[in-house]
């Protein structure tokens, strides 16, 4: 819902814009007691709601300018500059590029217009503002009327297009050069003798006006648009005859206004005004003339606007946050009582099963801790395989070395003392009366429960013969031991080597092997860790 008004030179139309509908207008006239009247309306119809001010009146100055094309923020400012030189007495100016010049440094085309009388804004801005109402722009009919231009198609007919409406403030001359707005003009539709204008003799002023400040040259044909209604168009046909120079096309208001897509609120209406306003409100383009101080209220309503659209965000995330937690709380119910419902389900197969069997001898405990023993047996349970593959690595890297003899065992020192039990036990074992059932039971730490138990590998190998060479066989049973020792888990420790070189030793007979000898044996003792 919004406010539209329209201020005329004598009074101000209100009109309501809500749901797509116009509806009013209740007019006020531009006096202390119409402004009072006018402040009462807005206290009791819709307080809060925006407005959007449309001017009509005599005091609304164009000009045509030439500046030099300046892109960025100095063209900006050029502008704005160029701007207060032109209009230095009223805070509601524009300027508007248009293109640029065909001739020359091809400056920028630019009109600037501007409400040259403030003091009929006044009254009514201060009325807004007493109230608090949001004004959301101040806005142009001539202005607005390239928007009517260009959906009539008028633009992409005739080069110099005059468009005449009847307002009512009076009847409005627009001039159009390309579907651009050049200049207009507002006159009073009667004299002050009452009689009505002659719109023949308004158009030739106004043509005759083009051509002297060079808009249109002499010569040229200006065609004009005659919007009214059909009374008033019989009317200015009489008073209008094409010439030469000067084209006249009759289009009445009701069409022109369904070709425009406007929804007349009075199909008999004889003004223009509601058209105009329901462009406006339909469109609702930027604010034409700059708002100053009159606009905080409308920048506060936006705030407001956008804080309520965020809250109402935030409150329909938290609601689907929420109601997803609750969807999924009564999935996890519902899985869960399913659940429950299987277990029970296995349970009563598990003892109708059971039922049918015949007592056990083992308790379930029992037979769970089997199960859990096969299991640690079956993952840690000691076996040389591990000491085998690094055994057999070594004597890849050093082949001159052979293996005599093996023994294999789990390392007795990592194993706990036997009690008093055990020791009588393993005394029976050895006596002549033993029985199985006698020995000495087997320590679990040796079956590798609950861990894997220190590994020890004895080692009896011998280095092949070298003729003369005793230095090769030591340094062979050296490179086997090194090997042996690159595993990180694996301690190495000579038992016997192939040479006695102790200090105590005695040295004698010759180097030289003799046929018949043996190989030289040494003995490694290997220790690997769990």
């Amino acid at each position: 819902m919004k406010h539209l008004l329209y201020l005329g030179g004598e009074r101000l139309d209100a009109w309501l814009w809500d749901a797509g509908r116009l509806s009013g207008p209740a007019s006020f006239a531009a006096t202390r007691a119409g402004v009072d009247a006018f402040v009462d309306y807005l206290e009791h119809h819709h307080p809060g709601t925006p407005a959007l001010l449309l001017v009509d009146i005599v005091e609304e100055d164009f000009q045509r300018l030439l500046l030099p094309h300046v892109g960025g923020k100095a063209g900006r400012n050029l502008m704005e500059r160029r701007l207060l030189q032109q209009y230095r007495d009223t805070p509601y100016r524009q300027a508007t590029i248009q293109g640029r010049s065909e001739e020359g440094r091809r400056d920028d085309i630019v009109l600037c217009s501007a409400l040259t009388n403030p003091v009929l804004l006044l009254p009514w801005t201060d009325a807004l503002e007493l109230l608090k109402t949001p004004l959301a722009g101040i806005y142009s009919v001539p202005l607005l009327s390239e928007e009517l231009v260009d959906r009539l198609g008028l633009d992409m007919e005739h080069e110099h297009l005059l468009v005449v409406t009847p307002q009512s403030a009076g009847v409005r001359q627009s001039y159009f050069h390309r579907g651009c707005l050049k200049f207009s003009r507002l006159t009073p539709s009667a004299d002050r003798e009452g009689v009505a204008v002659n719109a023949g003799v308004e158009t030739a002023r106004t043509q005759q006006f083009l051509v002297s400040v060079r808009l249109i040259e002499r010569g040229e044909q200006l065609h004009a648009v005659m919007m009214a209604q059909d009374g008033e168009l019989e009317r200015w046909s009489a008073q209008c005859e094409n010439g030469p120079e000067t084209v006249y096309h009759f289009i009445p208001l009701g069409i022109a206004a369904g070709l425009a897509g406007v929804a007349l609120p009075d199909e008999d209406t004889p003004l223009a005004d509601p058209m105009f306003l329901y462009l406006l409100a339909r469109t609702r383009p930027a604010s034409h003339y700059m708002l100053g101080a009159e606009g905080r209220y409308y920048r506060l309503w936006q705030m407001r606007q956008t804080l309520k659209a965020s809250s109402a965000a935030v409150a329909a995330c938290a609601l689907l946050w929420v109601g997803g937690n609750l969807w999924g709380y009564a999935e996890a119910q519902r899985d869960g009582e399913r659940m429950n419902r299987e277990a029970a389900g296995y349970d009563a197969s598990y003892r109708a099963n059971m039922s049918d069997m015949p007592p056990s001898l083992a308790p379930t405990a029992n037979m769970k801790a089997a199960v859990t023993i096969e299991r640690l047996l079956a993952t840690q349970a000691p076996a040389p395989i591990d000491m085998m593959g690094m055994l057999s690595a070594a004597l890849d890297k050093v082949p001159q070395v052979q293996v005599v003899r093996l023994d294999w065992r789990v390392a007795a020192d990592s194993l706990p003392a036997p009690g008093p039990g055990a020791g009588l036990g393993a005394g029976r074992a050895g006596g002549a009366g033993s029985t199985e059932a006698d020995a000495a039971p087997i320590p679990s730490r040796v079956l590798g429960i609950p861990s894997k138990p220190p590994q020890t590998l004895r080692v009896e190998a011998q280095v092949a013969l070298m003729s003369n060479n005793a230095r090769g066989i030591l340094d062979s049973m050296n490179a086997f031991a090194q090997e042996l020792a690159r595993n990180p888990k694996l301690t190495v420790a000579i038992e016997r080597t192939v040479l006695d070189i102790s200090p105590g030793a005695k040295l004698s007979g010759s180097t030289a092997a003799a046929a018949g000898d043996k190989p030289a044996q040494f003995i490694l003792n290997l220790s690997l860790a769990p």
